[in-house]
């Protein structure tokens, strides 16, 4: 098998409204192409996306299109947001375009099969030719380095060879062997092409292709999809990546890193069926106020315990470093009202309880927000002199101040101390 890629550049430029058959027909007759049975037409998305005005108008960026868009958030990374489209495709700032786009942002095509079956339709209506179309697009993948093109819209050819249940040269029988015929095409087409090329038109021509499938069967389930979780050793590698982090740059910690953080933090388990985590954020005034009071109850204990001058001034200027500097500061909070109340002993292993689950919502809360790329540092502070806490917050008499979070982007140069080996039998063992 012989197999020809023909690249059909065109002088023109789509817009919202414009008949793409008329564009690609054009195209081939500039090139001297003469369709036949059985080429496959490749076409970029992009121009089906402004040929069909998908244009993204209100949206700041491509990272806001993209959420408003997202059908799920698969990764919300510093670098780029990872998600699932309406259709079913993973992609990065979910296929959001601006490359040649004319100064706009581009969707995807709402529907990128039906797309494909029109064009196929007004081809074979003009050139007399049965033909397959794949509406392609640029896509990142699992591993690899680069983007290549692959399919979202597929008309006139099945997708997918399936060879399960052949054999190999070896006589081995094949029980996975699946490949996407139509992502290869996709990447064949690109070869011909760049983003400066003004090639919105490939065809593959020579390969032995037919039948009657759609893009929507190169998606796979989000339940057979290993990467949506990672499973064991994805969270494994989140929770042990966490550091403490004391030094911040001038800069606010972006509002979705932190309610994903939150999100994450009230799923920790607790008692009684009850919800009993809350984080304030201390607004500068506040904050201000609160770290005064508790410096002032941290000197008088400094001092009962024998420190000078010279070294209370110095821990206190080292804790201001972090909590009065940090871009963002959090009271993380346990409300005891959920709790049984008993005259003996089990009194005080209620309360134990409540706080327990505290810190585990405080780790999550410290483990998502470093999955953002935002640092923190949980600090102990608050919970030596409660009392005052309550008086400058007026906090309610069941809420139970577990330290303080400080947050923000870690500074450029903070380097976080190497992860200690662990040895698993020195923290676990039979008795």
């Amino acid at each position: 098998m012989t197999v020809t890629v023909v690249p059909l550049p065109w002088k023109g430029r789509i817009e919202a409204g414009d008949d793409i058959a008329a564009a690609l027909l054009e195209a081939a007759a500039d090139a001297g192409v003469t369709f036949q049975d059985g080429d496959v037409v490749c076409v970029a998305s992009k121009v089906v996306s402004k040929a069909e005005g998908a244009i993204v108008v209100e949206a700041v960026d491509r990272r806001q299109a993209a959420r408003e868009r997202a059908a799920r958030i698969v990764a919300d990374a510093p670098a780029v947001l990872v998600t699932q489209t309406p259709h079913g495709f993973v992609a990065a700032n979910g296929g959001i375009d601006q490359s040649n786009a004319g100064g706009a942002m581009l969707d995807l095509p709402r529907d990128p099969d039906a797309s494909a079956r029109r064009l196929r339709t007004a081809i074979e209506e003009h050139a007399g030719t049965t033909v397959g179309v794949i509406v392609t697009d640029t896509f990142g993948r699992p591993w690899r380095v680069g983007q290549t093109d692959v399919a979202l819209g597929v008309a006139g050819l099945d997708p997918l060879r399936d060879e399960r249940g052949t054999t190999d040269l070896d006589g081995h029988e094949l029980d996975v062997t699946v490949a996407a015929i139509a992502d290869e095409i996709a990447a064949a087409a690109d070869l011909v092409r760049t983003k400066a090329s003004g090639t919105p038109f490939v065809i593959v021509r020579g390969l032995q292709v037919g039948g009657d499938g759609s893009g929507q069967q190169l998606v796979r389930p989000a339940d057979e999809d290993l990467f949506r979780w990672g499973w064991p050793t994805a969270a494994g590698a989140a929770i042990a990546s966490r550091r403490t982090i004391r030094r911040f740059l001038d800069e606010p910690v972006p509002a979705e890193a932190l309610a994903d953080a939150v999100r994450a933090a009230v799923t920790a388990p607790a008692p009684h069926h009850s919800r009993p985590w809350r984080f304030l954020r201390l607004a500068d005034g506040t904050r201000g106020r609160l770290l005064d009071a508790m410096a002032q109850r941290w000197a008088h204990d400094l001092a009962r315990d024998g420190a000078d001058d010279a070294t209370i001034r110095r821990r206190q200027a080292s804790s201001d470093a972090v909590l009065r500097a940090a871009p963002e500061l959090l009271l993380p909070l346990v409300l005891l009202d959920a709790a049984d109340r008993y005259d003996d002993e089990r009194d005080r292993a209620e309360r134990d309880m409540f706080l327990l689950t505290g810190g585990a919502a405080v780790q999550s809360l410290q483990v998502v927000l470093a999955a953002h790329g935002v640092g923190s540092a949980w600090m102990s502070t608050t919970l030596f002199c409660p009392d005052v806490v309550h008086d400058v917050l007026d906090l309610p008499s069941e809420a139970q101040p577990l330290g303080l979070v400080a947050l923000g982007l870690p500074a450029p140069d903070v380097t976080p101390r190497p992860r200690p080996s662990v040895d698993v039998n020195e923290f676990l063992s039979d008795i």
